[in-house]
């Protein structure tokens, strides 16, 4: 019998299976972060699209303007469904873009936030 001679462990062993759980396990936990973190940058870019909508409804804005009309067609599904389901309006001051910077801070701080724990207790 030759001493120092070492057998391969047969492929699928329990070390194996441990290693490809913790890489799933890492993977998973980067597609979860990748989510939140593209969940994140759409809730800021409709915000600032909110934000840019509130200032051309103090001014004249051409309407053919296709970045006004743009602005236009993004944030009018959402907020005249705000209009219709609440009276927002108050002294002639439309209050639906308010609500929506709400409802996003809202799903900031809930929606993201869960997200990115998740992702860090699965590691």
């Amino acid at each position: 019998m030759r001493r120092g001679l070492t057998f391969a462990r047969p492929a699928g062993g329990p070390d194996e299976r441990l290693g490809i759980g913790v890489a799933m396990s890492i993977l998973t936990s980067n597609f979860v972060n990748a989510v939140a973190a593209i969940f994140h940058y759409v809730l800021n870019i409709y915000m600032w699209i909110v934000i840019a909508r509130a200032v051309l409804s103090w001014v004249s804005p051409d309407p053919y303007n296709p970045i006004v009309r743009f602005i236009h067609t993004v944030t009018e599904p959402v907020l005249s469904r705000i209009r219709r389901r609440l009276p927002v309006v108050f002294g002639g001051i439309d209050l639906a873009p308010v609500i929506v910077f709400l409802a996003i801070m809202f799903l900031e701080n809930f929606v993201v936030s869960s997200l990115q724990e998740f992702a860090a207790g699965l590691r």
